[in-house]
């Protein structure tokens, strides 16, 4: 029997302060919910092992960057190897959809996929996080017709309306996110190999040099 295959997959979750990352990620991750989370502090990490098919392990490292971190000069060295990101933004405070663009601008200008992987901008999806709250009377839901024209414009490759409370929607978008994600490591396999190939020999040899007498 084969081996299964393994990925590693970086992805950015990044968003204006109380917009929900933390709860998502906690929820996509853990399965539980809670409404008394702390603002995340610089970046948080979280680390979740899927069966993707019968052949195929993904290991997605979710970097949760801290709202109050956006457009810093520190967010470049968080960006670094992503290979996808979620933006998200709070259904309840439009100010919250502001900052939208602003990130996604700031994911464009700061990592791009690896000639290897095709270059260009790494997928990005939108979540319209906290749906519970519009069933409560607070804020309304989205207009699909308007966030598919806002997703077309600013280079998302698809929005979803999100709560992690409920989980709605979560297992969804970060399935469709690695699908795109593995979509793009199939149509260039042969290069991703070569340049893995390439990185891990200039590990072997920079290991022999520092182990050589001098």
């Amino acid at each position: 029997m084969a081996e299964a295959k393994e990925y590693l997959f970086k992805i950015l979750v990044v968003g204006d302060l109380g917009t929900g990352k933390t709860s998502i990620i906690r929820r996509y991750v853990h399965n539980i919910f809670s409404s008394n989370y702390k603002s995340t502090i610089g970046v948080d990490f979280a680390l979740k092992v899927i069966q993707w098919d019968s052949d195929s392990i993904v290991r997605l490292q979710l970097w949760d960057i801290a709202g109050q971190e956006r457009f810093g000069n520190m967010t470049r060295v968080y960006y670094k190897e992503a290979l996808g990101a979620i933006v998200v933004y709070d259904v309840t405070r439009p100010q919250t959809f502001e900052g939208v663009t602003k990130w996604k601008n700031d994911i464009d200008t700061k990592v791009s996929l690896s000639e290897a992987w095709g270059g260009g901008q790494i997928p990005v999806i939108l979540l319209a996080n906290k749906s519970d709250l519009i069933q409560e009377g607070h804020g309304q839901h989205v207009n699909p017709t308007e966030l598919d024209q806002f997703c077309q414009d600013n280079g998302f490759i698809k929005w979803f309306e999100t709560s992690a409370k409920d989980n709605t929607n979560i297992e969804e978008a970060a399935s469709h996110l690695i699908s795109s994600i593995l979509k793009l490591q199939e149509e260039n396999a042969d290069n991703v190999a070569d340049d893995e190939n390439t990185i891990n020999l200039n590990q072997q040899q920079q290991q022999q040099q520092n182990n050589g007498c001098c």
